[in-house]
């Protein structure tokens, strides 16, 4: 793989790592048309660039990961508990509360993906599945916000039943195509969360999902490694890093002002191109 390709992947990546567009399926149309798509190294790459998309929610949100100053007034979950359970207890900061729903809604996807992994690598083999999950996905974006801002019933902090839901809402993402972040947004949205609220939460959870999953590829495949591998490794997360802050800034604001419905239309139009392209006899690989 050239330093070009890199490049384009790692801009690719850092894009559409937390749009709801599915990074994957614009991995696998840019790695096939480039011809890149079968070299071992590409599939370690486009993996293990997620690790400059982690640094950029840790850069953009590092208040909420290291500052956390909420107080157990903050909390609603521990103010309901029975005093003697509070007793118990002990205290609990802002920080530990954060951690620990986040770890409640990371655990469904660890759990089934250990589960299912043969299953789910059996999914990743087919580019048919990637468009067709692009579309469908679509197709829910176009009318979310119509069902879903309604939905929306209070301002603060996620629950952790909340968290467990969004967790599982995450796990559907391991259908290739779905998008990680369109799943968890999505699943935030149905238990009240405002857009701004659930975008922000998937971001979060983007770091131990996408670590754990980042971390594993490079474990198991860094010994096949060349020293030039390891300096486009470190160029594609630099650049993935920078690309993911100026994304999260703009989603955000976009997605507050907007919605979702033009993220549908294109990830309609982006998969119904991948369906064309395969039924004219273009060969499209999988990562």
């Amino acid at each position: 793989m050239s330093l070009f390709h890199a490049i384009m992947l790692a801009i690719i990546e850092g894009l559409t790592e937390f749009l709801p567009v599915s990074s994957t399926g614009h991995m696998i149309i840019y790695s096939s048309l480039a011809g890149i798509s079968g070299n071992e190294f590409t599939k370690l790459y486009t993996v293990d660039i997620q690790f400059g998309c982690i640094l950029s929610v840790l850069v953009l949100y590092y208040r909420r990961f290291l500052r956390d100053t909420r107080t157990r007034e903050d909390m609603a979950w521990y103010n309901a508990l029975p005093q003697g359970l509070q007793n118990m207890i002990g205290p609990v900061s802002g920080q530990l509360d954060f951690y620990l729903k986040l770890l409640v809604a990371f655990l469904p996807a660890a759990i089934i993906g250990f589960l299912l992994n043969d299953f789910i690598d059996s999914l990743l083999e087919s580019v048919t599945t990637v468009a067709v999950s692009l579309v469908l996905g679509g197709i829910v974006l176009v009318f979310i916000d119509r069902l879903l801002d309604q939905n929306v019933k209070r301002d603060y902090d996620i629950t952790f039943p909340e968290a467990l839901k969004v967790g599982f809402f995450q796990c559907i993402a391991m259908i290739p195509g779905v998008s990680r972040s369109a799943a968890t947004i999505i699943g935030g949205m149905t238990q009240g969360l405002t857009r701004q609220q659930a975008a922000e939460f998937s971001f979060f959870l983007a770091v131990p999902t996408m670590a754990a999953a980042s971390g594993y590829k490079l474990l198991k495949t860094y010994k096949l490694l060349q020293p030039t591998d390891y300096q486009t490794l470190i160029i594609g997360n630099a650049i993935a890093f920078v690309v993911g802050l100026l994304a999260i800034r703009a989603f955000v604001g976009f997605l507050n002002q907007y919605g979702f419905k033009v993220f549908g239309y294109y990830r309609i139009v982006v998969g119904l191109a991948i369906l064309g392209l395969l039924a004219a006899g273009v060969k499209i690989d999988i990562l």
